[in-house]
């Protein structure tokens, strides 16, 4: 039994299942917008799992297609592929049934998520070859997580509506700008394997302006989001907070100090989003 347990600890360390709480509460939020309250537990249910399953299903492909990558560099040597801990065939394996749990979810849903559920797969495989050839990789993560609202929304509703691209858009750069701050601790290794970044591509310091001014545009659209859909008090109380941990966030990581980038990836995101939930929730249940 602890030698299956142990087998399971190890693929959810290999896709870092504690990230699931990045772009989960944006697609919760963004359920909550459609419904204009509480969905049914139905909706909730498989839009959790259609998460679980792209996110899982997108981290093991990545890990398969950058297993070369993730080999030469120092930071990621010991990721499980690398070790050797992990084959390359369990985790297509894994990968295939993460995304089958993507679909048969999109299915539950409605037919217009499973016609959708293809491109969101397509986009998540592009995302792993981005860095080869663009330093805008940044951005088609975002794009790819930014189907975390846009799912969700048409999870709730069946359909599409343009009022929430505001949302989505503010996904791709808060995502987006944490990510270029993520990609500085690559920055020579990058330089040094003909890989693309934002940082390999402009430097330190125009990378740190860079990703303040996504998550100034994030945070604008946050508010959009809240003027289109006529949020209350709560959601608008929540954003002040936002503020704050988007600047918390960025006094972390300064030119020549990067030794607290760690906390600004993991920690100041997941409240960032967390925030965006819970506020959003109690603006509905209050």
């Amino acid at each position: 039994m602890s030698s299956v347990l142990d087998r399971i600890v190890l693929y959810l360390r290999m896709i870092k299942f504690s990230h699931s709480i990045f772009a989960l509460p944006f697609a919760l939020t963004s359920a909550l917008i459609a419904a204009g309250g509480i969905p049914s537990l139905k909706q909730i249910f498989w839009i959790v799992v259609a998460m679980v399953g792209a996110r899982s299903g997108a981290m093991g492909l990545n890990r398969v297609i950058d297993r070369q990558i993730d080999g030469a560099n120092p930071r990621t040597a010991n990721r499980e592929i690398p070790r050797g801990v992990i084959s390359v065939w369990e985790t297509v394996v894994f990968v295939i049934l993460s995304f089958a749990f993507l679909i048969l979810a999109a299915y539950m849903l409605n037919p217009l998520c499973l016609m959708l559920s293809p491109l969101a797969i397509a986009v998540l495989f592009v995302y792993s070859y981005t860095k080869r050839f663009t330093w805008a990789a940044h951005f088609v993560l975002g794009l790819a997580i930014s189907a975390a609202p846009l799912g969700a929304w048409v999870a709730v509703r069946g359909s599409f509506d343009p009022g929430i691209l505001p949302l989505a858009l503010s996904v791709i750069f808060w995502l987006a700008g944490f990510d270029v701050l993520y990609a500085l601790q690559d920055l020579d290794f990058d330089r040094s394997h003909g890989l693309y970044s934002i940082p390999q591509r402009f430097g330190v310091t125009k990378s740190l302006y860079l990703a303040r001014t996504l998550h100034l545009l994030s945070f604008l659209l946050l508010g959009t989001t809240g003027l289109i859909f006529r949020l209350g008090l709560f959601f608008w109380a929540g954003l002040v907070i936002v503020a704050g941990l988007f600047i918390y966030e960025h006094s972390l990581v300064r030119q020549g100090d990067l030794t607290k980038l760690d906390m600004a990836f993991f920690n100041m995101n997941g409240y960032i989003s967390m925030t965006v939930f819970l506020f959003t929730l109690a603006d509905f249940v209050a």
